[in-house]
């Protein structure tokens, strides 16, 4: 997720609670940590691009597809897109995404105090 969160060296606090009580609570530009698609032993955290229902140009930035074309968002998904479009494996590649797999929203980043010599 770089820029937006370092590789290493911060510490997330997830919400897991509000979107089990009110999953339509999500919204477009939520930062999520779900249950990779192609790998569910890994946990990936990406931005909620889609909602069920909307129209989606699959890829903006025309790397993996070409930018003229759209995907309808079926109900149950939604579209992911990593903030480092030219690095980042998201629906892009595995197309919509099941509400099933999200474990979390990320509530607040934490940075730590710097660690002296």
């Amino acid at each position: 997720m770089l820029p937006t969160l370092a590789v290493s060296g911060e510490i997330v606090i997830e919400d897991r609670l509000s979107l089990r009580l009110n999953p339509s609570s999500l919204a477009r530009g939520d930062l999520i940590v779900v249950r990779s698609p192609i790998d569910p032993s890994a946990i990936v955290c990406k931005r909620v691009i889609g909602l069920p229902g909307d129209v989606i140009c699959v890829d903006p930035s025309g790397q993996k597809a070409p930018s003229s074309e759209h995907v309808l968002i079926p109900k149950g998904h939604i579209w992911l897109c990593g903030d480092n479009l030219s690095h980042s494996r998201d629906s892009r590649d595995y197309g919509p995404v099941p509400m099933a797999l999200i474990r979390s929203r990320l509530f607040a980043r934490v940075k730590p105090p710097p660690v002296s010599p």
